[in-house]
């Protein structure tokens, strides 16, 4: 079974920010006792330019901004009996939060998503393609929804658990039964193919419905058996679109999802679920990858 006991919170302050980390914190009830703060101060911050050079008092102010926060952070935390780490470094975000991760082995890594400008977010929505493929550990991309306004966040109460059967989407329940304790309920969809449903045999077109609606059962069922709150929903259509409109329907806090890490044609060129889900979806969006390499 999944634990989670240690979270690197990659943060660059203004788009992830102490709020975002105390609603993270339900997740003392199953395990958590350890966070690990990253801050990545990008190089061309403190790169050489012109008549200038290298910046380093660029550097050491950025750095020292950095720990004030993280120091002020961490008083909380160690009131609660709660362990603390810090990395403060110069480099790309992708290979420091992969550095960081397996340095640490950490259980779960939580980014922020910019909403300051288009430029931005394309930014980060490659961030998030290149951290799915590169590490096995699950990415959680955190962003501030309507539900939030007027009080505090819980993301895990309530989450939209997507499934396409696959191992990684297999992973993704495991990952959800290991939060018994602070989830109400979770709702499980599938988003079927509408060819299936353009058969000129109506009995092919029963069976496929069939079949799709008692695989979800089957998840659903080995939800209810860990001790939680369980229903299915099957749709067909756009699978991004889909899982996004279901999730508002059923007042969703976060949308889950597993992730192979690889690539198909179709999803170099418009992107994987996933990743649009991570960089579109107003809700915070938990990628879990398959943990075989595979």
């Amino acid at each position: 079974m999944t634990t989670i006991r240690k979270m690197l919170f990659a943060t660059k302050f203004q788009e992830l920010a102490f709020d975002a980390l105390e609603s993270l914190l339900d997740l003392r009830a199953v395990g958590l006792d350890h966070v690990v703060f990253l801050n990545v101060v990008e190089r061309d911050k403190v790169a050489m330019h012109r008549g200038v050079g290298y910046r380093k008092n660029e550097e050491v102010k950025l750095k020292e901004m950095a720990n004030i926060h993280f120091i002020e952070w961490a008083e909380p935390l160690f009131e609660q009996g709660m362990e603390v780490g810090v990395h403060i470094v110069i480099g790309t975000l992708v290979q420091q939060v992969i550095r960081a991760a397996g340095m640490e082995k950490v259980d779960l890594i939580v980014i922020g998503r910019p909403t300051r400008g288009r430029f931005e977010q394309l930014v980060s929505g490659a961030d998030v393609s290149d951290l799915i493929r590169r590490t096995r550990v699950p990415i959680l991309v955190y962003k501030h929804g309507p539900q939030e306004i007027g009080g505090k966040a819980h993301p895990f109460t309530r989450p939209m658990l997507a499934t396409d059967w696959s191992p990684a989407a297999d992973k993704a329940t495991e990952f959800l039964m290991a939060l018994k304790g602070l989830v109400e309920e979770i709702n499980v969809i599938h988003v079927g193919r509408e060819k299936a449903l353009r058969s000129s045999s109506a009995m092919s077109v029963q069976s496929y419905r069939k079949t799709c609606r008692q695989r979800l059962r089957t998840v659903t069922d080995a939800l209810v058996q860990a001790g939680l709150d369980a229903r299915s929903h099957l749709s067909i259509g756009d699978p991004y679109q889909e899982i996004e409109k279901a999730a508002r329907e059923r007042r969703a806090s976060m949308i889950v999802t597993g992730c192979s890490g690889k690539r198909t044609w179709h999803e170099r060129i418009i992107g994987s679920v996933p990743r649009l889900l991570a960089e579109k979806s107003d809700l915070p969006t938990l990628i879990v990858p398959r943990q075989d390499g595979a």
